[in-house]
């Protein structure tokens, strides 16, 4: 017990920054997946053919590569340039990625809302957008709960791929006290923290869940 109070201080810190990965890339990647998903259900076929085209490209290769990719090659990419330090590097790989993964979240929740309520809307003469706001998007945040729920515990069990951009995130944090002190124990703490953070994202979910099934009574 000792020992684990002892490496408490520099596992938390790498916690921390998971937390901080975590946050920031849901707090980015929702709001941009539903505007893609927006995109790629409208009945502009340019933009909806480049949506399709970024999803399957983001879906189609390793998070790992896309977090390299724009951490060493971007800044030698013509026009753009760009050198990111590795934790915006970090953070713009990870949105964009789970921007995608979101985005097709979203096209089938709101592709399973029936026709009819379209045509409904039309009649009563409101606009495509009033549409999506008032009757849409509420039906469809409550059908997407359990896929945006697996989702979201991905995304804190991929945080430790950050690991590759040298950031001191919870799992590298516990690999270097394991390569110091010569045991696995930091590995089981280290464990524990992430199924505590999987266990609250589970727990509120369901609450989430349970509160909109009330209105199905």
């Amino acid at each position: 017990m000792d020992y684990i109070i002892q490496i408490l201080g520099p596992l938390l810190a790498g916690t921390a920054v998971t937390l901080q990965v975590f946050l920031l890339t849901l707090l980015l990647s929702v709001p941009l997946g539903l505007v893609l998903a927006l995109l790629r259900v409208s009945h502009f076929r340019l933009a909806s053919s480049i949506v399709n085209g970024y999803i399957w490209l983001m879906r189609g290769t390793p998070l790992m590569l896309q977090m390299l990719f724009i951490y060493f090659a971007l800044p030698f990419v013509p026009v753009i340039g760009v050198r990111l330090p590795d934790f915006p590097a970090a953070i713009v790989a990870f949105v964009l990625n789970y921007a995608a993964y979101f985005a097709e979240i979203f096209r089938a929740g709101i592709q399973s809302i029936e026709r009819g309520q379209y045509e409904a809307a039309r009649v009563l003469g409101l606009t495509y957008g009033q549409t999506m706001r008032r009757i849409v998007l509420p039906q469809v945040v409550k059908r997407i709960l359990p896929p945006m729920s697996n989702e979201t515990i991905t995304l804190v069990k991929d945080t430790s791929l950050i690991y590759v951009l040298a950031m001191n995130d919870l799992l590298r944090a516990a690999r270097g006290i394991v390569q110091r002190d010569f045991t696995t124990m930091p590995f089981v703490v280290a464990a524990a923290f992430y199924l505590l953070m999987t266990l609250a994202l589970t727990w509120g979910f369901n609450y989430l869940e349970k509160r909109h099934a009330v209105y199905d009574e």
